[in-house]
């Protein structure tokens, strides 16, 4: 399998408005309110950026994820042997 050659890191920002407190930041959930309950939602894009194999690296990271899982094996082995 081919690996990326590009990264992006995305900032979207989802904004929820309710009469009730909003407790929850589950995807799912947030789209259940905004599309069949009692809130209103909108999505904006804030920033897309392009981010080196290293800086995904860290952000990946940052997140708990294992960067390997989106950017490969380590930056000396290219071959994937």
């Amino acid at each position: 399998m081919n690996e990326p050659t590009k990264f992006y890191r995305h900032l979207i920002v989802v904004e929820v408005l309710s009469a009730d407190p909003m407790t929850t930041t589950d995807l799912d959930d947030l789209n259940y309110e905004i599309m069949e309950g009692g809130a209103s939602g909108k999505v904006t894009v804030e920033s897309s950026l392009e981010v080196t194999r290293e800086q995904m690296a860290i952000l990946l990271e940052a997140q708990g994820s294992d960067p390997s899982f989106l950017i490969g094996e380590e930056e000396g082995d290219e071959t994937g042997a």
